[in-house]
């Protein structure tokens, strides 16, 4: 090779890498169209693949739709080259653009006409410079600039900019204008003392000294004057700041001249609005108490509802349990029957209401102990077992598996279940109910079990379906004349189910049934075993009366019919009764006398149960003595109150004779009861 041609390419190659270290991407073309060198940077910026082709090629990798596809608008190839033809028809026409690429970026585009030695026109360099970053920077900070501009203008404070050297103003906002009454163009350019805007020009002078001092900040209260003499307070802040490099202050001024006046006439009458503040404090304290002593009565409402209803209800089935006792003809027994039956109808209307009440109050606790569902199913089943016989309507349960090691409130599910089988033969006559459950998931530590009641009954019109597990809803007033109820078991297992972790749901066809169901979400216990096996039904009464010597019982009630009910019951079943009609004359009755168990009503005249059962528990006499309370209270607060004050258990009115005997035989013999 010759040195003339090594020095060609030596000097190519210098050309070369100078190209590529070049910021720009950079297309250098001759007066003929042709491509006569490109840098790699010019690639990079245009994001499109380096060809594997010579210098010459290039001209047709510019034709392909790889520009094409990179810009958005303005730049394809023909019309790129269009434009170079264009130059090159006036060399001196100048080629400055911004390309906007679709991938978000922005390219500035220009270029040069290259001479040669004589001026001769040799060909055009173009440059492609990425300036998106400076594009986003303007932007942002046009938008600071509107941001900041938006909120200088809006602020409720008065926002001057003034000159550090002489004070003059710069800039204001609309709320300075408005707080000093004068306009744009009287202020700009002018001064406060100008403008007489302090009504003690010495603060002014003392401002400025604190400034010259080296203050950058400070912040005071002072008396400025309006365009038109009003004077006003206002809570003045300044702080040193910089404006395109001249040195300023950054004033705020808000009026605080209601504020003052407040302070000051709270001053003048400090001794009268001190009076207020008490009586007004007096007023609240009252408030206070009236709201703590209606939350006291709602609690108690309640309690004494089911005391009151209870009570009359307790002599009704206690009178015709008596009255069933000393035998009945044929027509009194179904008479009393039918009287029997309309007493349970109440009671079991005032258990809905109550228990609706209790837990929209938040007053149910769930029980987390160990059981096994195919004994709740069980209770249920036997309990409705003649309601089902009556009808000859057959009782079915299916199960699949199910663990036995789950952990939840059996009362809870027993009475969501029941709710559902005791609507289930309400409404149907013929065919069959049959109650299920089966596990729908299932993990380690829960599972989600589903219970189904089925029917074949009178089913439910689709669009009446929807609300019925809304409180005191059924399906239309024929159904609740026909049938009856309250409309509140739907609901109340609605409740159960989501405070059990589960939802609930129906299906139903028209005089074909209907298939209600319940989730409940049980946690599981590796070392938790509820027992299979039940202990047999143990006759508490005729144990009490044949097995047993006479034990002496006080009996305290105020009522004189439960009274009389109560104390017939146990004479009946061999026990000695001495009954008392207040706390009061029970507890004298107990320094007088020693009993094997008192059965203690809670609401009585002059003493109540609990109070009595306190006093009773200092004696020596009643220290030890069984106490059980026999109450229409039957919520859990009241059995809770009972324990507390020392009773032993807790018996709700209306009393079944069964709980009875079977409560004092526990009590007097744990080991003959069942």
């Amino acid at each position: 090779m010759s040195p003339v041609r090594q020095d060609d390419s030596l000097r190519s190659l210098v050309h070369q890498a100078i190209l590529d270290e070049a910021p720009d991407g950079i297309l250098v073309v001759d007066r003929d169209d042709r491509i006569v060198a490109v840098n790699e940077r010019f690639f990079t910026v245009w994001n499109i693949p380096r060809p594997p082709l010579s210098l010459e090629e290039l001209v047709n990798q510019l034709d392909t739709p790889n520009l094409n596809n990179a810009a958005e608008r303005t730049l394809d190839p023909a019309g790129f080259m269009r434009r170079v033809q264009d130059l090159y028809a006036n060399p001196e026409l100048k080629d400055v653009c911004d390309i906007a690429l679709k991938d978000g970026r922005t390219l500035n585009r220009h270029s040069r006409p290259l001479y040669g030695p004589q001026g001769q026109y040799l060909g055009r360099v173009w440059y492609f410079r990425d300036i998106t970053e400076i594009i986003l920077s303007r932007l942002a900070l046009s938008e600071s600039e509107k941001r900041y501009r938006t909120a200088f203008q809006t602020t409720l404070d008065a926002i001057a900019i003034t000159t550090l050297s002489d004070g003059t103003y710069v800039d204001v906002n609309r709320a300075f204008i408005k707080i000093s009454g004068y306009s744009r163009e009287e202020i700009v350019g002018h001064s406060s003392l100008e403008l007489s805007l302090w009504a003690h020009p010495e603060d002014r002078y003392r401002l400025a000294e604190q400034i010259r001092g080296g203050a950058n900040h400070l912040e005071f209260e002072a008396l400025f004057r309006r365009k038109n003499g009003e004077r006003f307070w206002g809570m003045f802040s300044v702080t040193r700041m910089e404006l395109d490099g001249v040195p300023c202050l950054l004033s705020i001024t808000r009026d605080i001249t209601e504020e003052k006046n407040a302070k000051d006439a709270l001053a003048r009458h400090h001794e009268e609005l001190e009076r207020q503040v008490a009586e007004r404090t007096a007023e609240l304290s009252r408030a206070k108490e009236a709201a703590e002593a209606a939350s006291v009565a709602k609690s108690a409402f309640l309690a004494n509802m089911s005391h009151e209803i209870r009570t009359p209800l307790n002599a009704i089935t206690g009178m015709a349990y008596m009255i069933r006792r000393g035998g009945l003809t044929p027509r009194q027994e179904g008479q009393l029957d039918k009287l029997e039956a309309a007493g349970e109808h109440l009671l079991n209307i005032i258990n809905a209401v109550l228990e609706l009440s209790k837990i929209e109050a938040g007053k149910i606790k769930l029980n987390e102990i160990p059981l096994r569902i195919e004994s709740v199913l069980d209770n249920v089943l036997s309990m409705l077992q003649s309601r089902a016989q009556a009808k000859e309507l057959p009782l079915h349960v299916e199960t699949g598996h199910l663990p036995t090691n789950l952990i939840g409130d059996p009362t809870a599910v027993q009475q969501a279940l029941l709710n559902y089988a005791a609507n289930a033969l309400k409404f149907t006559d013929n065919g069959h109910v049959t109650l299920s459950a089966h596990v729908q998931e299932e993990d380690d530590s829960s599972a989600l079990v589903r219970f189904e009641v089925e029917d074949t009954g009178i089913g439910i019109e689709p669009e009446v379906l929807a609300r019925l597990f809304s409180a005191f809803e059924q399906a239309d007033n024929t159904t609740t004349r026909k049938y009856g109820g309250t409309g509140l078991g739907l609901a109340i297992t609605k409740r159960l189910a989501e405070l059990m972790g589960g939802t609930t749901g129906a299906s139903s066809t028209p005089g074909q049934g209907s298939r209600f169901w319940f989730t409940v979400r049980f946690a599981k216990s590796a070392h938790a075993r509820a027992s299979l096996t039940l202990d047999c039904a143990v006759d508490a009464e005729q144990v009490l009366r044949d097995q047993l010597p006479p034990h002496r019982i006080l009996l305290v009630e105020d009522e004189p019919v439960n009274r009389e009910i109560a104390q017939c019951l146990l004479q009946d079943a061999g026990q000695q009764v001495d009954t008392a009609v207040d706390g009061t004359e029970a507890v004298a009755l107990v320094r007088q006398n020693r009993y094997d168990l008192i059965l203690m009503d809670m609401q009585m005249p002059k003493m109540d149960g609990l109070q009595a059962t306190r006093l009773i528990r200092l004696l020596p006499e009643g220290h030890d003595l069984p106490i059980l309370a026999l109450t229409a209270n039957a919520f859990g607060e009241d059995r809770a109150r009972c324990i507390e004050a020392g009773m032993n258990d807790f018996i709700a009115k209306p009393v079944e004779p069964a709980a009875l005997f079977e409560s004092v035989l526990r009590w007097l013999h744990p080991e003959k009861s069942a």
